[in-house]
């Protein structure tokens, strides 16, 4: 089915006049009336889509220059602007919020050839680890309808790994791009502060966010990441070709805060072997300061999303939804920080992240779970792992890691539960290495029988 078909071959067919931008775009709405209703995973469609389709075939029939997406339709997470479509990052208060101005990232991928097919629905103002708010109600998982498929960029996961979608936008603070890639079975780009414009998203990106918080791609392969990437970048196409002969990788399933499931640990140690097969020194070592990562993300970026709830939802309190409305009615039950203190946690995050790039010179591939668990039930708040219960929040402190000291991370399938439920790794890399990161998880895509 076309649908199926990668995003980089799609590219290719249209380039090739094998099909038409207009064919491409009447498969995936096809798709999305088979499956969107019981999904709730695409909650705006681009009205003007098969217009700009028809536009883009008059393009390649008159012989002009094409982009490197060309025709290409994309989804979009419902945080993100996009000009004269509703974005309403899930909350009341933005329920009919229509931009003006496309966000930097969107202005890419259209300077690039694609259309916005529609935007994908997210956790209210991207808060949590699901895809439900009191604007659009909940997205179901692909698999179960019972289970969440993450989040906060759960619908834009949901709609790529059931082919309403070829690939997309999502944003991540604590693992929003990587764990709805994780739950779906996709693959999902966590780029380095400022190597894609972060503008145009909201909550904004400011602030303590600043150290954290991305935009990145989604899609079905890492080839299809790399092809997004390339064109979201601020550095643009990057043509080398990292070489990772001897190159070593340090591997670990215990960050010293959270346990995780056997079949997680299966899965991490499998994607070792196969980059040892590969010609990579593996060594089993945890990096230094990754235990402090839960906490710190807390002291560094919590507070930060207190002060913005607080503003955005003064005097309409009401209008939040279940975690919103919790997250503020709670806020100050822990002793709230002084300034003094919350200048020294961002100091010490400096810090221990020196250290962590210094062990990083001689150990630049890092690989992990993305979390405790697969996809777990919608609403859940705390997890079981091997007998022991731990919150949801704490279960995902291996992707939070990477927020807190800022560091590219590809997040691919490489196993699944005993229920079939996916299960993803993180493969991580140096500041700004993005695109070695995207040769080792291709690596381990091509030889990985196991999510086949």
């Amino acid at each position: 089915m076309l649908v199926e078909e990668s995003l980089t071959k799609l590219a290719e067919l249209i380039r090739t006049r094998s099909v038409s931008p207009v064919e491409v775009a009447e498969a995936h709405l096809n798709k999305i009336s088979k499956l969107n209703d019981a999904l709730n995973a695409i909650v705006t469609m681009a009205p003007d889509l098969l217009d700009r389709a028809r536009v883009a075939e008059a393009a390649i029939m008159r012989g002009d220059e094409l982009g490197a997406l060309h025709g290409l339709p994309l989804t979009i997470k419902d945080t993100i602007e996009t000009a004269g479509l509703l974005t309403t990052s899930g909350s009341k208060l933005r329920a009919d919020f229509v931009p003006t101005n496309d966000a930097p990232s969107v202005a890419r991928l259209k300077a690039a050839g694609a259309i916005v097919l529609g935007k994908t629905n997210a956790a209210e103002m991207a808060m949590d680890y699901n895809a439900d708010n009191p604007v659009f109600g909940r997205t179901n998982h692909p698999l179960n309808p019972s289970l969440t498929p993450g989040g906060s960029s759960g619908g834009e996961a949901a709609a790529i790994s059931t082919f309403m979608s070829p690939g997309g936008l999502g944003t991540d603070l604590a693992g929003s791009i990587r764990i709805p890639a994780h739950f779906c079975g996709i693959a999902g780009l966590k780029p380095t502060c400022g190597r894609v414009p972060g503008e145009g998203q909201y909550p904004p990106s400011t602030g303590p966010y600043s150290l954290g918080a991305v935009i990145g791609p989604m899609a079905r392969t890492v080839e299809d990441l790399r092809l997004l990437f390339r064109v979201l970048s601020n550095t643009g196409a990057q043509n080398n070709d990292p070489a990772l002969t001897d190159m070593t990788v340090a591997w670990y399933t215990d960050d010293g805060i959270a346990p995780v499931s056997d079949e997680t640990v299966k899965a991490v140690t499998s994607v070792a072997e196969i980059l040892k097969s590969a010609g990579m020194k593996v060594t089993n070592r945890r990096p230094p300061n990754i235990e402090h990562a839960n906490s710190l993300w807390l002291q560094v970026f919590s507070r930060a999303s207190v002060v913005q709830l607080r503003k955005v939802y003064a005097g309409e309190e009401g209008s939040g939804g279940s975690f919103v409305s919790w997250r503020l009615r709670t806020a100050d039950d822990a002793p709230v920080p002084s300034l003094d203190e919350y200048i020294e946690s961002w100091m010490r995050r400096d810090r221990l992240r020196e250290e962590l790039l210094k062990w990083m010179e001689t150990m630049p591939i890092l690989l992990c779970p993305v979390g405790a668990t697969p996809a777990f039930k919608h609403d859940t708040l705390k997890v079981n792992v091997n007998g022991t219960a731990i919150g949801s929040f704490r279960a995902f402190s291996y992707s939070q890691a990477f927020n807190v000291f800022d560091l590219p991370v590809v997040t691919i399938p490489a196993g699944k539960s005993k229920e079939g439920l996916p299960i993803g790794v993180q493969i991580v890399g140096r500041p700004a290495e993005e695109e070695l990161v995207l040769k080792v998880a291709e690596i381990v895509e091509k030889n990985n029988v196991s999510r086949r």
